[in-house]
């Protein structure tokens, strides 16, 4: 009774989530460097290539939140149907990278500097930077930029020259649209992972204080996965092209461990997730490695005021032609030729 009573309520639970037309995710990484570095270390990186110090300290102390909005149910949005959106990477130290999607424009900021010095990659320092190039030292500053989010992605796909055309396509034609899954194949697969969890993963529960419940799910990992793998396989003519399911051979590298989620409800209400990935690395020295996802009703996206907007020119030009490495300079460094002209063109 316990199992079947956990199960529905936690359906109950994503069930209220889906008719949420605002919500708010928080995802941490529960590990601390020492353990990166020991995992980097396990999987042997080629010389040069381990992690930096820096940025294993910055990978475990940092948190991603999300929000996003619908005119409708989440559950039953459409890409068309989402008005604003937000993601801020944080730390405790300060927040690393920002952006907002509001009506017309996406607005971006980041900490290049704290960014630049983890990845041992420095940056052209912002005073060096021609006048004429005034958005490009506003976001090396930490300042909001913005830029209209449709002539962004049309200027990307001319400089990739349409590859989602189809062959033989005149220049600026329309891309086909990217394959999705249709509303019944979708419903298959939840049918499929309700009845591979119903098999496969044991509940338990536990009352708390102030409508607190938690709820305990416990499964094989590679059973879990086998068998879900398994249910989806009879669905592989209804999925999208190019998506490839792992073989039986690839199963038997997943780890013969056992995994525990805890889900934390909250008067009926889904408010927080972790999931235990210590056994998952299959080192013994890793005693604490978990992720925890943390939701709550989202708030409304709002435009930063006094954002500087971005000439696109400039964007694509100049600041990712200053964030690709040269030929003949050293594996991290950043050009910062053809920027003191202000030309786009010459830094791209």
């Amino acid at each position: 009774m316990e199992q079947l009573s956990a199960g529905k309520k936690l359906d109950q639970a994503f069930e209220k989530l889906g008719k949420e037309k605002s919500i708010s995710f928080e995802l941490d990484l529960d590990v601390d460097a020492k353990t990166l570095k020991l995992l980097d270390a396990e999987a042997d990186p080629e010389p040069g290539e381990a992690i930096p110090d820096d940025a294993a300290k910055l990978i475990s102390g940092a948190k991603i939140s999300f929000t996003v909005e619908s005119k409708k149910p989440i559950d039953e949005s459409g890409e068309n149907d989402f008005v604003g959106m937000a993601m801020k990477v944080s730390t405790p130290d300060g927040d690393l990278v920002e952006y907002r999607v509001v009506g017309d424009y996406t607005y971006v900021r980041s900490d290049i500097a704290t960014l630049a010095k983890a990845m041992d990659a420095p940056l052209p320092p912002a005073d060096e930077l021609p006048e004429e190039a005034k958005g490009l030292k506003k976001a090396l500053e930490g300042e909001w930029v913005k830029f209209n989010t449709k002539e962004l992605e049309k200027t990307g796909r001319e400089m990739a020259q349409e590859p989602g055309a189809k062959p033989g396509a005149k220049p600026g034609a329309k891309p086909s649209p990217e394959p999705s899954l249709d509303a019944k194949t979708q419903k298959k697969l939840t049918d499929a992972l309700r009845k591979v969890i119903a098999r496969e993963v044991d509940f338990k529960t536990a009352g708390g204080e102030d409508g607190t419940e938690h709820i305990t799910a416990t499964a094989p990992f590679r059973s879990l996965v086998t068998e879900l793998i398994g249910e989806i396989r009879p669905l592989t003519k209804d999925l999208p092209p190019g998506v490839e399911l792992p073989s039986d051979k690839d199963l038997k590298e997943v780890p013969n461990v056992t995994t525990t989620a805890d889900f934390t409800l909250k008067n009926g209400e889904l408010t927080e997730v972790y999931v235990d990935l210590a056994k998952l690395t299959e080192n013994a020295k890793v005693t604490k490695f978990g992720l925890s996802l943390k939701m709550s009703g989202g708030t409304k996206p709002v435009a930063p005021a006094g954002a500087t907007e971005l000439d696109l020119e400039e964007l694509m030009g100049g600041f990712f032609g200053a964030m690709m490495p040269d030929e003949g300079l050293g594996e991290g460094d950043f050009s910062t030729e053809g920027l003191e002209d202000g030309s786009a063109e010459g830094a791209a």
